[in-house]
């Protein structure tokens, strides 16, 4: 897909990973509808950095909870841009069992609710400008956490209705990988643990012991927590580059969930 040009509507677009899309985007003449709801002591830095980019865009506030809200997000979008080509499906509630600890069930239903329900009416929303376009694309964004669920060293990072919500996510990029083709091709970018989403730049983060926070390192064959430009690489590949790419999932973890078992010395064998 050559990019320039293209329109794009990205979600938790205010800070962290949404952002760093975002920019990444605006750099390939993207032009840029950007969602966003919480974190408005970060807006004016928001507005200036997508200023500073120089790339068409428009913010808009949105709480996709209130799904009822969602079709006027897109003809936003479309009535200042004529269409959308791209969806940047990426909005999550990661309830930590170490900030929040036993689940309530306002705490389960709004982890539900923002990171499987909003995803699925932002697309059903997008989708018939997506096909329109001819050459659509849709990133959604899911967790490790629907892999692994609440053990080993994340049992302090994901909760079960949160691992729930994630592992729900892929079975909706299969189906819409099957409803939106030919002319859309859907897509996820798996995550693992990333310096803005659950890792070293997260409240949750802070409140781990040292020996907790070395215990996710261990696990992860690579070493670290992700970055950013990690994420934002993975996402110009699958939009430009992997164009017979559709249904499937791009897991990015640095090998997290290969790292917990460790590979012994071959045997001499018996023959």
């Amino acid at each position: 897909m050559e990019l320039k040009n293209k329109v794009a509507l990205v979600l938790g677009a205010i800070k962290g990973i949404g952002k760093g899309i975002g920019l990444a985007l605006a750099k390939e003449g993207v032009k840029l509808g950007l969602n966003y709801f919480d974190w408005e002591e970060s807006l004016p830095e928001m507005k200036q950095d997508f200023a500073e980019s120089g790339a068409d865009h428009l913010i808009i506030e949105t709480n996709l909870l209130e799904t009822d809200k969602i079709h006027g997000l897109v003809e936003k979008v479309v009535s200042r841009f004529g269409c959308i080509d791209i969806l940047i499906n990426n909005i999550e509630r990661g309830g930590w069992p170490a900030v929040h600890g036993p689940y309530t069930q306002d705490q389960w239903d709004l982890e539900m609710a923002v990171t499987l329900r909003a995803k699925r009416w932002v697309f059903e929303a997008a989708l018939p400008h997506l096909k329109a376009s001819g050459n659509g694309a849709v990133i959604n964004f899911s967790s490790v956490a629907g892999i692994v669920g609440r053990s080993g060293p994340a049992s302090l990072i994901f909760n079960e209705g949160y691992s729930a919500a994630n592992r729900g996510i892929s079975l909706l990029t299969e189906t819409w990988a099957r409803i939106a083709a030919p002319e859309v091709r859907v897509n996820e970018i798996m995550l693992g643990i990333f310096e803005t989403r659950h890792g070293e730049h997260t409240r949750g983060w802070g409140l781990l012991t040292e020996e907790q926070k070395q215990a996710v390192a261990d696990h992860t064959l690579l070493k670290r927590t992700g970055r950013i430009e990690d994420v934002t690489k993975a996402v110009l590949f699958i939009l430009k580059d992997a164009e017979f790419m559709t249904g499937s999932v791009l897991r990015l973890d640095g090998g997290y969930i290969l790292g917990g078992e460790k590979i012994g010395p071959m045997p001499k064998g018996v023959l």
